[in-house]
């Protein structure tokens, strides 16, 4: 069944074309070729740029704190400081996006991320590299919060899923690719190059973007400050809980800061419930397909990551293979997520995204526990057949699921939808990492094997989650 563009995009039919507005009109009907093929250029050059930040750092953290003199311990948040700044402020910026459009929030954090690059290159301390890491994370933020909802504006209605579905690829194996390209960067170079490379590319995104990149009218209701404040507080003390109960802090601590962010956010959902155009956008989580959507990426990300952190340790420490050995065989999962993401892409235009997403968790489920009970001795072909078709299930259910996220939002709420997307994303990247350092505490000498288990158990949850949207995809329309 062919999908029906008025009701898929969540918009009102344009029933009254404005030639006087072009601007408008391209965010109905998307834009004309070859822009549209240049601002997808642009947002997957700053899409890419944002996401391998998350992972490159993680790979030179010894080089680093040895060259700035720095512990192991305060080097760790070179990485935090970055992740910290873009969840709590991923909300907040897809809020502002609404309200002063897309375009502006999406270029703003392009400039901000480039020229922090810039001055993480340059940095001489932990101090001034970790300060420089929260503006990037900041920039970051900006490009990541309101992408998809640019996407949107890019793909008419009818191809929407084929510009998710590139979305969804870069975001995969960008992801995926990290620590490879740290390591050849750094087999080169010193660690600053890490950061500087970032600067010609994030211009050359920049002066796209300035060309290419749509723009939207956006609304001029008050923006809500003190909601953001309360967002960052929520999201802030839940990612030190969580962190803190994954490496071993005192209970104490964990239980304070869980018991500070349940009470704030107590207090921020009443007062997104007052709000006609909620920060937290509670307003599409009773959309029943959009909350399904949402809760089947944390547990999908929740799962890759189990298995993205797990593997390696079981890959070099449990069958003895070097680390150059380990990329390579790794290297499956991302590359068959380039080949499945386009085309479940194509076909969520025309299948229910709850079938593709059943079908392509339980394909990952399937290559979790396969790669969980593999034998003493495995062959190479054993372990990256197993890589592929993890790579496969999670191509095939990704581009469908963001896909429905998008299109059940009304046009106006793309901002929050994007949003919510990138929130899902890295609150599942955030609890499947902090689970791993949990379960490699409480059983050291099978840790990878369990973690992968755990994380098969998350994927077939998500499966059915998936599935349940079939029943509600006439509820995804929004009025």
């Amino acid at each position: 069944m062919h999908a029906q563009p008025s009701r898929e995009d969540g918009a009102p039919p344009d029933a009254t074309p404005a030639p006087t507005r072009p601007l408008s009109d391209s965010t109905e009907q998307g834009l004309p070729i070859p822009q549209r093929y240049w601002a997808m250029l642009v947002i997957a050059l700053a899409l890419t740029l944002a996401v391998l930040d998350s992972a490159i750092a993680n790979v030179a953290l010894p080089t680093i704190a040895r060259t700035l003199h720095a512990s192991a311990a305060s080097s760790i948040w070179v990485v935090n400081a970055y992740q910290l700044a873009i969840t709590i402020s991923l909300l907040p910026l897809a809020s502002l996006g609404d309200r002063i459009g897309y375009r502006r929030i999406y270029l703003g954090g392009l400039i901000l991320f480039t020229m922090a690059s810039f001055g993480c290159a340059l940095s001489t301390s932990l101090n001034t590299l970790a300060l420089a890491r929260v503006v990037q994370g900041f920039g970051a933020a900006g490009v990541m919060s309101v992408n998809t909802a640019l996407v949107r504006m890019i793909y008419p209605p009818a191809q929407l899923g084929r510009g998710v579905a590139i979305n969804a690829m870069v975001v995969a194996v960008s992801s995926a690719i990290g620590p490879t390209i740290a390591s050849g960067v750094l087999a080169v170079a010193s660690w600053p190059w890490l950061f500087a490379i970032n600067v010609p590319i994030g211009i050359a995104a920049i002066v796209g973007g300035f060309k290419a990149l749509p723009m939207n009218p956006g609304h001029e209701s008050p923006y809500d400050y003190l909601s953001a404040v309360m967002n960052a507080f929520v999201f802030g003390l839940l990612i030190f809980a969580v962190d803190g109960l994954g490496h071993g802090e005192q209970l104490g601590y964990v239980l304070l800061e869980a018991v500070g962010a349940v009470v704030i956010g107590y207090f921020f959902v009443r007062r997104q419930l007052t709000q006609s155009a909620p920060l937290l956008p509670i307003d599409l989580l009773k959309i029943p397909v959009f909350a399904l959507s949402i809760g089947t990426s944390v547990c999908s990300f929740c799962a890759q990551m189990l298995a993205f952190v797990s593997l390696p340790f079981l890959l070099q420490e449990t069958l003895g293979l070097s680390q150059v050995e380990t990329g390579l065989l790794m290297t499956p999962w991302p590359a068959v997520i380039i080949i499945a993401a386009p085309i479940a892409g194509v076909l969520s235009d025309k299948v229910s995204s709850g079938w593709l997403g059943g079908v392509g968790l339980a394909a990952m489920t399937v290559g979790l526990l396969l790669l969980a009970t593999l034998g003493a001795h495995p062959d190479a072909m054993q372990i990256a057949w197993r890589m592929a078709l993890c790579g496969a299930g999670f191509g095939i259910f990704q581009s469908p699921n963001n896909r429905t996220m998008l299109s059940a939002a009304p046009r106006e709420r793309s901002g929050g939808a994007s949003g919510m997307l990138g929130t899902a994303r890295l609150t599942g990247q955030t609890l499947g990492a902090a689970l791993v350092a949990l379960i490699f505490g409480i059983a050291p000498q099978n840790g990878p094997t369990v973690a992968l288990y755990v994380a098969a158990g998350f994927s077939a949850v998500a499966a059915v989650v998936s599935t349940l949207r079939v029943r509600q995809r006439m509820s995804a329309q929004p009025a």
